[in-house]
């Protein structure tokens, strides 16, 4: 009977899992230098300085081989967007979450300069892409897509055709909201649970959905204006100049913590300096109706933005050049001042925290 007993126990005993080794942290985009096609992501644990670099590369023995474009995860599955310099050679890395071990690859022509990716439903992806592009005398000659990847099957199932250079998206409930670079004027919104266009919102030059604030509100940035719309019936609530300045425009839009603010880079190249990106960091609460872009929030220019959902710590990415390692410098939200700063690979330019 002791014996019974015992081996019963023994029986009855499981091991935890083991912990993924990218379990609790911020996965650091790092768009490498395009014509290298060296862009990588890194992993930064929120106590710690210290990255873990290249991971995917550590995960796989193989690089991404291209730059990094867009990363998000979804019912256990990470997306990551990768943008070659050559033609046809862009994809889809499909991964296990928390390993970065492959599960499959999507390739053109089914993926062709992805922009951006996001949920909008269980195991069901939507990525902008451009398309395949030309030269500089017409560089959309085709129109831009949605592709519609369903994650269990790891297989795109449908391209929905939206505007000449598709890039951000913005799930808003049953619907996705699309926009573009392509010098386009507007604003698409695709329902999701038919996967087709239903609506055009006519805004202005290259219209980049933002995401909704605090109240509801849907913002959107076009043509040096921050716009402030109804996020059901799409109307136009307030337009708001970002500064006074004809040389500098924003770039790197989020919202800080609680969706209270929208921090942006405001930046330009000076022409009287080698055209060297310079520029600051400022913020304007979503109830403000001017944005004068006169007192910087923080006064380093920065090549990503992101705002961690647990604490509200504001993530910079700081880039010396593109042949070289750049950083990952933390904020208190609060007051603005410097925590630390974390090494990491070429180009941070956005963040994913899980």
């Amino acid at each position: 009977m002791a014996l019974a007993s015992a081996l019963f126990v023994t029986a009855c005993q499981t091991t935890d899992p083991e912990p993924s080794p990218y379990e609790q942290g911020v996965i650091v985009l790092n768009s490498g230098n395009f014509t290298d096609n060296n862009g990588t992501l890194s992993f930064v644990p929120r106590n710690s300085v210290t990255a873990s670099t290249n991971i995917f590369q550590q995960a796989n023995n193989r690089s991404l081989i291209g730059g990094m474009q867009g990363y998000t995860e979804i019912d256990g599955k990470g997306v990551i967007l990768v943008d070659n310099s050559t033609a046809g050679q862009d994809k889809v890395e499909i991964v296990e979450v928390g390993t970065f071990k492959s599960l499959a690859t999507l390739a053109a022509p089914d993926i062709e300069n992805p922009r951006h990716v996001v949920q909008v439903a269980p195991n069901k992806a939507y990525i902008s892409c451009w398309g395949a592009t030309g030269d500089f005398s017409n560089f959309y000659p085709n129109p831009g897509y949605i592709a519609v990847v369903d994650l269990a099957s790891r297989k795109v199932v449908k391209k929905i055709t939206v505007s000449k250079g598709a890039e951000r998206l913005v799930a808003n409930g049953s619907e996705v909201l699309v926009g573009s670079d392509g010098g386009e004027k507007d604003l698409y919104v695709v329902d999701v649970t038919t996967d087709e266009v239903k609506q055009k919102i006519t805004l202005g030059n290259n219209p980049r959905p933002i995401g909704l604030d605090a109240n509801g509100q849907l913002w959107v940035y076009s043509a040096n204006e921050m716009i402030r719309m109804n996020a059901q019936n799409k109307t136009v609530v307030n337009r708001m100049r970002v500064g006074n300045s004809t040389a500098k425009s924003p770039s790197h839009i989020t919202f800080g913590p609680n969706r209270q603010n929208i921090l942006f880079v405001y930046s330009f190249y000076d022409a009287a300096d080698g055209y060297k990106q310079k520029g600051e960091t400022y913020s304007f609460s979503i109830n403000d109706t001017s944005i004068p872009a006169t007192t910087p929030y923080i006064n380093r220019l920065f090549s990503g933005l992101g705002v961690d959902p647990r604490d509200g710590t504001i993530y910079a990415g700081v880039t010396p050049s593109y042949k070289q390692s750049g950083f990952v410098l933390r904020f208190n939200p609060t007051t603005a001042r410097l925590i630390d700063s974390v090494r990491v690979e070429i180009a941070p330019s956005g963040f994913y925290f899980r």
